[in-house]
């Protein structure tokens, strides 16, 4: 079971703000869930939780609308809080008197609801990035590594263009081409839509 929820706010880096609006993925069965990225307003990830049981609340990176609602939300859900230990510089700016509660590592397997969740490390947009991959549901939830249309922004603080590229080149695009990919924000692709698109983003390193 994946229900998605919405949410808008501002992304702040290096001096700039951007309006953004970001998808929130609760993921598990009627019992328990995980949540993939706390982002601006806590009130209706607790809402699409409902009464179920929260495992974590996963960061897929460490950028401030990603990570915005979490301290709220952990405090609603009673729920820990992963990231990945290399984003602790980003979360540390949003979060300053608040620690992650357990980092995430590579090839970690998170397990609620029925579902398995394979951590793949996908630095590139932000050194710590992730993405969680459900082989059985042909499900790969990306943050800000890979959208429809090609790889996540890079050229800011922290961010890596050739580093994102053989990201989703060698953890992503080896996947089965039926992947729904289910983005940080915008609409979900696949894997089989994108990888045709390769030599195209190469070219532009």
């Amino acid at each position: 079971m994946i229900d998605r929820v919405v949410t808008s706010g501002i992304f702040s880096l290096d001096g700039a703000d951007f309006e953004v609006a970001n998808n929130i993925w609760v993921v598990g069965d009627d019992r328990e869930v995980v949540v993939i990225d706390a982002a601006h307003d806590h009130r209706p990830i607790v809402e699409a939780v409902g009464g179920r049981s929260c495992v974590a609340i996963i960061a897929t990176h460490g950028h401030n609308d990603h990570i915005n609602a979490a301290s709220d939300l952990a405090g609603a859900l009673g729920a820990p809080v992963w990231l990945h230990p290399a984003d602790r510089m980003l979360w540390d700016v949003v979060h300053p008197d608040r620690a992650p509660d357990a980092p995430l590592s590579d090839g970690q397997v998170i397990d609620v609801g029925g579902v398995s969740l394979t951590v793949l490390a996908t630095p590139g947009h932000s050194p710590g990035g992730v993405c969680l991959h459900d082989p059985d549901g042909f499900v790969v939830f990306t943050g800000d590594t890979l959208f429809r249309g090609g790889p996540g922004a890079t050229g800011r603080s922290f961010s890596d263009y050739g580093t994102i590229l053989d990201s989703i080149r060698d953890r992503l695009l080896d996947l089965p081409p039926a992947t729904r990919v289910l983005t940080g924000h915008g609409d979900e692709t696949t894997i089989g839509d994108e990888a045709p698109h390769l030599a195209d983003w190469e070219a532009a390193r």
